[in-house]
């Protein structure tokens, strides 16, 4: 850079340019002085080189440079074309290879943070639960500051680790990274840019950061307005969407009008034509339809029917309701919870429900409206074939870029913590049937009612899953066992340390042992981990170790559910344990098969073969539609696990039978 000559200033002049000072003005090439005209400069103006075109949809082709505007402290890179600028731009570096056209304004009237330091008053509206968002919170770290408020050492701790992140990233100066795209955009005040960003209509974006970059960019579509907000890399906000107070998890998707405040949506959300106030949505959290509202709430790997609403408010003591559906719950058509309740994982909710039940214990079950009442159905959701479809999906629709992923996201459907909700569940419904007798019509519990039948199918549906879940986890160790003899099999069994034992939790996508997240909170109250990045490196061991963990939790379950001493197991219990699996497995598998078959029954056909077609037409035309029952992927799947599964476990009999 090199301050502009005298014969230099006339030629700008000469092109219609001004400047207060031409001495603050410097340049990098006299040869793309032609490409500046009709620029009012002002402040410290440092200009790159302009000598590449960028070929614009149509075959137009539009040659680097400035082009009417006004510019105050203003630092442009090379190859950049900044063009019809309606205000100014101040008080910004804008990187290389940059397209800013048709712009109202764009301003950094520091100090600012960038949206670094906000707080958002998540779940309760009244406050008491505030997050401080900054560009580098994690759903783990939020849910810790969110949930974990009887530890007030810790949330002064996190606070801080989120004061340190925004004291770094105060600063009276903007920054647009390089390749950036901002077109036909309205007003932007205080909010970096990162790489790779494309915003285009945007409204109004205010006191916010796009953590851009060029394996995961980010695009700002039409009328968005965005105020005190942190959009991560990969993301999308889209089609006259409004959010104020949020922070936007990495490839997340926002849209079609979608409206949000006071709320956190962390990895793979999916938000359109809906409303959210005071929600901590944790990855996948998705709601598709306008009639839709998500409100103080705690949702993960969740799906909300159409019509789907809460209630924070009893007209007393203001909004200060808050509820929780666990991972995998989810809501029909028309649903409605009246806070505060707890829904237990993989859940699914029909109807309205104003009891304020706790079904936090009873995994994967329905609750179901019938006559202004909560019914129960436990476990029937394990037997759903929409449920294992969201299991083996989510993995596949992580649209995160492979390496910089911040969430720690664990998928498992049968994990420590959803089988220890089962045997939990389990003993729930035998006391439920000791107390009340065997022959009782109805069983209450937590506000709910179940059926007999309804408890009799939960016990038998929870044993099955266990089982299915204790003989996997044997048989995963037992494939990375020495098996040359009974003794080495044996010896090998017992767990090498003594972490994963007791409860485990989900914290917001990562599943872990109780005694070791309290472990690690106790380190960080401590001081001895002093910094947000040394958190999210513990937090991402515990991820990494989980399968670790997994085998000493499932091996301490397997003895006692299956009533074994460790010194006296036997090859022969090993084989029993398999056995039962293998039986498990596949009546599991038969249960899904037919309700698969459900979806292609004479039912099913209903609304096929128009005017006045006969069976055959009908039939012809759910063919060529919805396909053939035997040969739709998930059937030939379910049966081919079946067959897998089954050949597996007798070579696993055969191998301890030869022992």
């Amino acid at each position: 850079m090199r301050e502009i000559t005298q014969n230099e200033t006339l030629q700008l002049e000469s092109q219609g340019c001004t400047a207060e000072d031409w001495s603050r003005v410097q340049i990098t090439d006299a040869q793309s002085l032609k490409y500046i005209r009709g620029v009012r400069f002002s402040g410290d103006i440092r200009l790159g080189h302009f000598q590449k075109s960028f070929d614009m949809p149509g075959g137009i082709h539009k040659h680097t440079g400035v082009y009417n505007a006004t510019l105050h402290n203003v630092t442009i890179g090379d190859d950049c074309c900044v063009e019809n600028i309606k205000n100014y731009i101040a008080n910004y570096d804008i990187s290389n290879d940059c397209f800013i056209e048709n712009v109202d304004i764009i301003i950094c009237d520091g100090p600012t943070s960038f949206g670094n330091g906000v707080e958002v008053a998540v779940l309760n509206e009244t406050g008491g639960r505030e997050v401080t968002i900054h560009d580098g919170l994690t759903a783990h770290e939020a849910y810790l500051e969110t949930f974990y408020r009887h530890r007030p050492k810790l949330i002064a701790a996190l606070k801080r680790f989120a004061a340190n992140r925004v004291s770094e990233r105060t600063s009276m100066r903007g920054t647009i990274g390089s390749h950036v795209t901002i077109v036909d955009t309205g007003y932007i005040k205080n909010v970096n840019i990162g790489s790779h960003a494309k915003i285009e209509g945007a409204g109004r974006l205010k006191n916010g950061t796009l953590n851009s970059r060029a394996e995961a960019p980010i695009h700002i579509g039409y009328g968005v307005i965005a105020d005190d907000f942190i959009v991560q890399d990969g993301s999308s906000v889209e089609d006259c969407t409004t959010i104020s107070r949020v922070y936007v998890g990495q490839a997340c998707m926002l849209g079609h009008g979608y409206s949000a405040s006071d709320s956190l949506f962390f990895s793979n959300c999916q938000e359109e034509n809906g409303e959210a106030c005071a929600i901590f949505a944790g990855p996948f959290t998705v709601t598709h339809h306008k009639s839709t509202l998500l409100i103080a709430g705690l949702f993960s790997f969740m799906n909300a029917g159409s019509g789907s609403n809460q209630s924070n408010h009893m007209y007393k003591l203001g909004p200060i309701h808050q509820g929780a559906m666990e991972r995998g719950a989810k809501t029909s058509s028309d649903s409605y919870i009246l806070w505060p309740a707890r829904i237990g994982a993989f859940s699914l909710v029909m109807g309205r429900h104003s009891s304020h039940s706790d079904t936090s214990d009873l995994p994967f079950s329905y609750l179901i409206e019938k006559n202004g009442e909560t019914y129960l159905a436990p476990a029937v959701n394990l037997r759903s074939v929409g449920t294992v479809r969201d299991a083996q999906k989510w993995p596949k629709r992580d649209r995160r870029h492979p390496e910089g992923r911040m969430d720690q996201i664990n998928f498992n459907l049968l994990s420590p913590y959803t089988i220890d909700k089962m045997l939990r569940g389990l003993h729930i419904l035998e006391q439920l049937e000791e107390l009340s007798g065997p022959t009782s019509d109805v069983y209450a519990y937590q506000s709910a009612k179940i059926s007999n039948s309804s408890l009799h199918r939960g016990k038998e549906l929870y044993r099955i899953a266990i089982q299915k879940f204790l003989g996997n986890s044997l048989i995963s160790h037992l494939e990375r066992t020495d098996c040359s003899t009974a003794e080495s099999v044996l010896e090998a069994l017992k767990p090498r340390r003594a972490e994963g034992q007791g409860i485990w939790v989900d914290l917001a996508g990562l599943i872990a042992p109780k005694e070791l997240v309290n472990a690690l909170l106790d380190d960080v109250e401590s001081g001895k981990i002093q910094s947000a990045h040394e958190f999210d490196l513990a937090l991402r061991r515990l991820h990494e170790n989980y399968y670790r963990y997994e085998w000493t939790w499932a091996y301490d379950k397997m003895l006692e559910y299956y009533g074994l001493y460790p010194d006296r197991i036997t090859i022969e219990d090993l084989i029993r344990i398999i056995e039962q699996w293998k039986e498990s497995v596949v009546k599991l598998d038969r249960m899904l098969y037919a309700d698969a078959k459900k979806e292609f029954s004479l039912s099913a056909h209903t609304g096929f073969g128009f005017d006045g077609a006969s069976q055959t037409t009908v039939e012809r035309d759910f063919e060529q539609v919805r396909g053939d029952f035997e040969s739709n992927p998930f059937v030939t799947a379910t049966l081919e696990h079946i067959e897998r599964k089954s050949a597996l476990g007798d070579k696993m009999i055969a191998m301890l039978r030869a022992l």
